[in-house]
């Protein structure tokens, strides 16, 4: 039996690469405004990439990847996702999307930035390639 979580970031790494690309050049495009390359400041993280990303029409695309991928797992939705909370929100390392599915919850990350703590919080952009960024578990 092959893992639900396999199959969606199989589906999403074959049929949606490009919106994952388009999610990182969203990224690179809010890291290229930091002084350096990295931030503290989480304002200039989150508000400006959930922004960039809404310019770039990437929540409807990713809400239809999640519809994709839970339908290629063989599962199915109560209710078609929607490019909001619960199924699309955007944290401070990312695109978070969410779905539940018989079997458990599933959670596909796609982590364009990363929080380092050493005395202080610091994001730092992450992964340049789909498969860098993506990470689909079953809860």
């Amino acid at each position: 039996m092959t893992d639900v979580s396999e199959v969606v970031a199989s589906h999403l790494l074959d049929e949606r690469s490009a919106t994952i690309r388009a999610v990182v050049a969203c990224a690179d495009t809010v890291a290229d405004d930091w002084d350096g390359g990295a931030t503290t400041d989480r304002d200039l993280v989150v508000p400006p990439f959930e922004t960039t990303l809404r310019e770039a029409g990437l929540p409807s695309a990713l809400a239809d990847a999640l519809a994709g991928a839970v339908d290629a797992s063989g599962a199915e939705l109560r209710a078609p996702p929607v490019p909001a909370s619960p199924y699309v929100v955007v944290a401070s390392t990312g695109p978070v999307l969410r779905a539940t599915l018989p079997e458990g919850r599933l959670v596909v990350r796609l982590d364009v930035f990363a929080v380092e703590r050493d005395g202080g919080v610091r994001y730092v952009r992450t992964g340049s390639e789909p498969r860098d960024v993506l990470d689909a578990t079953l809860r």
